[in-house]
């Protein structure tokens, strides 16, 4: 009997996807990776170099440039591929574009007879996981967007600072749309075993319930200022989507803040958005309801309403004929 072999390919290898390749290397998850993009050249240097670095990694693992044919054997397909976010762009503005992309991209991958899970990482996430969702016809547990799994992170990372306590004994979501409409759930922040509201009434002197606010402003924007400084971002996803990798190949039953398949909870239907779900070998096993306040339904509620109509002309033009 073999052994079963831990396969990833990796379908675009831009700033995200090499970044994504190299954080995989280095935490030693994943037995192969093939590495797929239309830049030959590009990706076949990528791969040479990545294993150059073989001997300093914790784990043998086998990587190699490929085509959509290696899907086939493949346990995850992540896809980075698509058209990057620009300064002044909004992730809402790539929908048209990186849509027409997915329909050739995951097309390509089920040619091939994979049957695994997907995790889209291209912008907007939301929609283009749900679009891939459509076009591979695998069941909605096995398509996995990104979501807010880096704005959550991101929010974990801005409280840490303010509170000068370790960002994992942060616990804090983000949710919603991957963008300018998500929330901060702060009725359930909590650090080190204490609501933020709590931590804050403890220290009077050194917190204000005001400065909340400025630090989700610097969540949601995160991104822009970082494109505006240095292009793209790409390190911080990247390693949010090793964590997701990792959550699914080592069957962890992990929490994360995903883009997952929506119909019910938080009384929104048919949308795949970002909230906490239960995440292992089999892909999405739950979506995680959160006792959300008043004002936190009415946003969530607001964030699907707007991802719900930006995506309607999209749908109708690919998925309704």
């Amino acid at each position: 009997m073999m052994e079963h072999v831990n396969r990833v390919a990796l379908i675009g290898t831009g700033a995200v996807g090499s970044s994504y390749a190299f954080a995989l290397l280095n935490q030693g998850v994943a037995d192969e990776l093939v590495m797929i993009d239309l830049n030959k050249e590009k990706s076949e240097g990528d791969a040479m170099d990545l294993n150059h670095g073989l001997a300093f990694a914790p784990a043998n693992k086998k990587i190699w440039f490929g085509d959509y044919q290696d899907c086939q054997s493949a346990d995850i397909v992540v896809i980075t591929a698509g058209a990057n976010q620009k300064p002044g762009e909004t992730r809402l503005d790539l929908l048209e574009k990186n849509t027409a992309i997915f329909k050739s991209i995951v097309g390509s991958v089920m040619a091939s007879g994979f049957d695994g899970i997907f995790i889209v990482a291209t912008n907007p996430v939301d929609i283009l996981t749900y679009m891939t969702w459509k076009f591979s016809g695998l069941p909605v547990h096995r398509v996995i967007g990104s979501g807010t799994i880096l704005d959550t992170a991101r929010l974990r990372f801005q409280l840490s600072e303010y509170f000068r306590i370790d960002s994992r004994n942060v616990h804090a979501y983000i949710l919603g749309e991957h963008g300018d409409s998500e929330l901060p759930v702060w009725s359930h922040a909590n650090v080190a075993g204490r609501s933020v509201y709590d931590r804050i009434q403890d220290h009077p002197d050194q917190y204000d319930l005001k400065d909340l606010d400025k630090i989700f402003e610097q969540v949601r924007d995160a991104a822009y200022h970082i494109i505006q400084r240095k292009g793209a971002t790409h390190y911080g996803i990247a390693m949010g989507l090793v964590r997701l990798t990792k959550a699914i190949l080592h069957n962890e039953n992990a929490v994360l803040t995903i883009s997952g398949y929506v119909d019910g909870p938080y009384n929104v239907e048919d949308l795949y958005i970002g909230v906490p779900a239960i995440v292992n070998r089999k892909g999405i096993t739950e979506i995680i309801e959160l006792n959300l306040s008043e004002e936190e339904k009415e946003k969530f509620q607001r964030s699907a309403s707007v991802l719900r109509e930006t995506m309607k002309p999209i749908v109708n033009q690919y998925v309704n004929v």
